[in-house]
This record gives C-alpha cells, structure tokens and sequence, in this order.
C-alpha cells in the first residue's frame, strides 16, 4: 500500500490511512533517509490516536513512551530512534524484548541498525521524499 502526502497540510489524513491499514500488527520499522518525515509522520499517527503528551524523536533517550485511550481502554506507544545506537549490546541492554513483546504499538525509526533483532511480523514502512513538500509512504507486509 502507498500513502501519498502532497503537502504538510494533509499528513493527518495520511495518518488517518495509515491507521485504518495497520490491522492487528503492533510493530512498525521506518526506514527513510535522514530529512524524510519519519518522525514527522509519527507524530500524526500518535495525534491521530490521540496522544495528547509531547510527541519528539527519541533520539537522545532511545524510546518515548505515550499513551492515548481507545474506547476507554488505556494503551501504549512505543517510540524508538536506534541512529545513536553504535553497539547492538546497547539495544540488549535497554530491554528491547520487553518493549517489542508487550502487545502496545512500536513505531522504530533507523531500525537497519537493529534489523536482526526485529520481530519476523514487524512491518516495514519506507518513507520516500519525493520532493521538498511529497513524501510517499510505502506499508509492506
């Protein structure tokens, strides 16, 4: 599936689609070069879920933890950004199991770096910049 963002003005939207296209998968690799919108994109899923924290790259802290209600039923988001991580002990030692075996949504930017570690149903997402203002998103199963 492709999801198509011809401007910053209609990510909700796209993030609308997304939603509707996860089904019951729970674990999502974005891959994209650096500038493509992954965080970006992200941040409108987890708007449009209804996280009502902050949402920001956990870059420096490697996993930000939301949580938004669905029907009344409190769930989680795990957000993860590996680019920091230089030794793949660091991701063994964050307890990588416990978040990515919990059941609540992972969304894991640069996962190439992780990628052996990765769950065999984790979803690839690809994010690719068109131009300045259109990213294409491609879901893969």
């Amino acid at each position: 599936m492709v999801i198509r963002i011809d401007n910053i003005e209609n990510i909700g939207e796209a993030a609308k689609t997304f939603i509707q296209a996860i089904g019951e998968n729970k674990i999502f690799a974005f891959y994209g070069k650096m500038g493509s919108g992954k965080t970006t994109f992200i941040k409108a899923i987890c708007e449009q879920l209804g996280v009502e924290d902050v949402i920001t790259s956990p870059t420096f802290a490697i996993v930000n933890e939301y949580n938004y209600n669905d029907n009344s039923i409190s769930n989680t988001i795990y957000h993860f950004d590996f680019y920091r991580i230089r030794r793949i002990e660091e991701v063994y030692d964050m307890g990588f199991e416990d978040y990515f075996y919990s059941g609540a949504l992972c969304f894991i930017e640069w996962p190439e770096l992780i990628e052996d570690l990765l769950p065999i149903d984790a979803v690839k997402v690809k994010i690719n910049a068109i131009d300045d203002n259109t990213r294409e998103v491609t879901i893969e199963e």
